[in-house]
């Protein structure tokens, strides 16, 4: 193949210049072959895997207590990095691992759920940061995405798309997995491309997601390999593990019995001192302290004591499951002959672990997200000890675990300012590209560095222009330096950091933090930010952050406070916005809204609507009415069910009998319900709410009318005031996921028609039918 620019994508096909003949027999007919842009020669296949909410000091290939032995595999022949950083969240961190940008220079200052407005927070990638793999994909490369992807606006998350920032339209040729922040290991929400489909089995059946995604990771390559082998291809696999809800068969949890008993902070010094051991920490390395919002141990109760170390069972469980079906990719590439010649990353944690379980953790992270954690008493957890895990929960682990996880760094998941939210261990393997192995490199990394790196190892330049568009230049400097070369000065100077105002910047050993605000405290009062309390350390010397040194040198930390403000400004961090629970209003947030005005029409055959892509009718009046066709035996099932069993509400036909049920976050379910069966033909079936009022999370009446007769009422003690899922949604004519209520099982399908549904707010409970007119003018206002 003759030289082709890479700079300039998609690479141009060549047009023939030579002699046209006249007839195609004629000796001297010849035209080159048709080919595809190739990948340049030598160019290694490229899987990087990312394990969900995993701190520094989780796995045991860093000295943690979660045994990874396929991570501790890729370590002996390769390299591990303990001074890797993420940004401390989940969004952000995936589009800057992606884009090789930092993450609000792409839009991605938060998660997807609170874009606004601002260029650094509206969750929109702009067309000047083309995706790694859409360069890969344009150079040649087969590309995949397994698991994982946070990265959709909310308001582009339903079927009418776009899709242009699904994986499929961000570079993949393939993507099967979930879209959101988290879903169910049991029953995810799951897509391929942009179809909505559901899992393959039941958990009965031995179903769980982790597996599923290996399963079609594995077949994916071995299909690359049969029908294309000369073709590398690049493999993102982003499990939702180890993000609650931590959810895995007790065969793995049980292995862990006992083994945290002993409690977070003796779990700690144990940590710190086998990462000493392994040389993962420098010798003197120290513990810093827990912060007093953590609790002690010694200060949990004797009755909660056993649940709180179930908790950590089932999430080291969680962790051994998952290096598990690592190591099955690990193998299938091994059986292919190509793991050699395959750069892997191996980054553990997008994030350092989460603290958002609350300090007790939860059985139902839904009764915690709505405010309700106080419900869940010691003598409520302590009746669900053995429940944890399985497909009744929906777990998270306490705080303490999360702070434990991150040793011997400071704070969790969400704090940008301390390591403990930003540091995680990373590994690479590639045997064919460099011959170090078991060895750690000291050099300070970060995610953005990763698509700078591969493009090295593969030859392929930073794009200049992708589809006409000049492209921002990646903000990341490849690693590929330090694999042959431990002794090798850092490339990466200055970093900073921001998630929730927690703000930190790094720049040649010296780190200036900040810590804003608590990830688990989502109602408390901040303060000012030029309140902000500023820390100094010098990490030459003090490798953990454990001694401040803001009263010692105070010139310096005001050069580094400086440096932040110049970098926030170069990378769009500005304006910065601390309010968390209100961005979740799109009103006040000023992102897009799919669904406007106070009626929304949904037509029957439409299902797996998320929770942005419907209106929304919490903490008000309003009503639910169905246009139904039951045919001459009856019908039963559902009409219309949005959540599932942790959290939601559904309307449905039992035993022909109109009938409504309100979950409260697992906690408790209320019911109205009909005397009368509704008769063949066509029909509509309501629901009015009457919400008392006087805040969120009120009760109300909810009162059933079949065409308009009132047939049924009963009394909802309270409800769903702030989300109802991560992962479940909206469906017509079946319960998609875990079931609302109790007197069905899930994806029991309606046995007759619904021709469609209008959900209503704000009514005022007079008309109790809806006319064709009426109707017809919702449609209308819709387009």
């Amino acid at each position: 193949m003759p030289d082709i620019s890479r700079s300039n994508l998609p690479i141009p096909h060549r047009e023939h210049v030579g002699l046209i003949t006249f007839d195609a027999k004629d000796p001297d007919t010849k035209f080159p072959a048709i080919t595809s842009p190739a990948a340049p020669e030598g160019a290694p296949n490229v899987v990087i895997i990312l394990i969900d909410d995993a701190g520094f000091g989780s796995s045991s290939a860093f000295g943690g207590p979660c045994y990874t032995p396929n991570a501790e595999r890729l370590a002996e022949h390769g390299v591990r990095f303990n001074r890797f950083h993420t940004t401390a969240l989940c969004s952000p961190s995936r589009q800057a691992l992606l884009t090789g940008r930092n993450h609000h220079a792409v839009g991605m200052g938060g998660i997807t759920e609170i874009a606004t407005s601002a260029p650094g927070y509206n969750s929109v990638r702009p067309d000047s940061a083309a995706p790694l793999a859409q360069t890969l994909n344009l150079n040649g490369y087969a590309t995949a995405q397994f698991g994982k992807c946070h990265e959709v606006p909310v308001w582009e998350t339903s079927p009418a798309g776009p899709y242009q920032q699904w994986p499929t339209g961000s570079g993949f040729d393939y993507f099967y997995g979930f879209v959101g922040a988290e879903t169910n290991q049991w029953y995810p929400a799951l897509y391929e491309g942009t179809t909505p489909i559901e899992a393959p089995k039941t958990p009965e059946e031995g179903y769980h997601l982790t597996e599923d995604l290996t399963d079609h990771a594995v077949n994916w390559m071995h299909q690359q390999k049969s029908l294309m082998p000369d073709k590398p291809f690049f493999i993102y696999f982003a499990p939702g593990a180890t993000h609650a809800p931590h959810h895995v068969a007790t065969e793995w949890s049980d292995k862990y019995k006992g083994k945290f008993d002993k409690g977070w902070d003796a779990q700690r010094e144990e940590t710190l001192a086998k990462q000493i051991t392994l040389g993962i920490v420098p010798e003197g390395t120290a513990l810093t302290e827990r912060p007093e919002a953590i609790g002690a141990w010694n200060d949990v109760s004797d009755g909660l004591k056993p649940v709180l170390a179930r908790q950590m069972e089932l999430y080291a469980g969680f962790m051994e499951h998952t290096d598990h079906e690592i190591g099955r990719v690990l193998d299938s590439l091994d059986d292919l002959g190509i793991l050699d010649n395959t750069l892997v990353y191996l980054i553990i944690g997008d994030n350092g672990a989460s603290a958002e379980g609350t300090p007790q953790g939860t059985f139902n992270e839904m009764i915690s997200l709505n405010g309700m954690a106080a419900l869940e008493t010691e003598e409520f957890m302590a009746a669900r000890i053995d429940e944890f895990g399985g497909t009744d929960s929906y777990n998270h682990y306490a705080v303490g675990w999360a702070h434990a996880m991150n040793t011997p760094f400071q704070w969790t998941k969400q704090v940008a300012s301390h390591f403990g939210g930003t540091r995680v261990g990373a590994i690479t393997h590639w045997p064919k590209g460099f011959t170090s192995q078991g060895e750690i490199r000291p050099q300070f990394h970060h995610l953005i560095d990763v698509a700078s790196t591969i493009l090295e190892v593969a030859g392929i330049p930073e794009p200049t222009f992708v589809n006409g568009i000049q492209q921002m230049p990646y903000h990341g400097v490849s690693m590929a330096y330090a694999f042959d070369d431990g002794a090798a000065d850092d490339q990466r100077k200055t970093q900073y950091f921001e998630v929730a105002c927690n703000r930190g910047i790094y720049h040649n050993g010296w780190t200036a933090v900040t810590r804003h605000s608590n990830p688990w405290l989502f109602g408390e009062t901040l303060p000012a930010l030029d309140d902000d309390v500023w820390e100094l350390y010098d990490t030459t010397t003090d490798w953990s952050q454990a001694h401040d040194l803001s009263a010692e040198h105070p010139d310096k930390l005001k050069d580094l406070q400086r440096l932040w403000l110049i970098e926030a400004v170069k990378y769009n961090v500005l304006p910065l916005d601390d309010r968390r629970i209100e961005r979740f209003n799109s009103d006040i947030a000023g992102r897009p809204q799919l669904v406007k005005g106070e009626s929304q029409l949904i037509y029957g055959s439409m299902s797996r609507l998320s929770e942005n892509s419907v209106l929304n009718i919490k903490n008000k009046s309003h009503s639910v009415t169905a246009e139904i066709v039951v045919p001459e035996s009856g019908a039963n099932g559902v009409i219309v069910s949005q959540g599932g069993a942790f959290a939601g509400w559904s309307l449905y036909l039992h035993e022909g009998k109109p009938k409504y049920c309100h979950n409260l976050a697992g906690l408790m379910r209320f019911y109205a319900a009909s005397d009368d069966v509704v008769s063949p033909g066509t029909h509509q079936v309501r629901m009015e709410f009457a919400y008392d009022g006087g805040g969120l999370a009120k009760g109300g009446l909810a009162t059933l009318f079949i065409d308009g007769a009132e047939v049924g009422n009963g009394r909802i003690g309270a409800t769903i005031p702030m989300i109802y899922s991560g992962d479940e949604t909206l469906d017509i004519g079946l319960d998609t996921g875990t079931p609302v209520s109790e007197d069905y099982e899930a994806e029991v399908r309606f046995t007759g028609a619904v021709n469609w549904v209008e959900l209503q707010a704000g009514v005022d409970g007079q008309d109790h039918l809806i006319s064709a007119e009426d109707r017809m003018r919702v449609a209308t206002a819709l387009q």
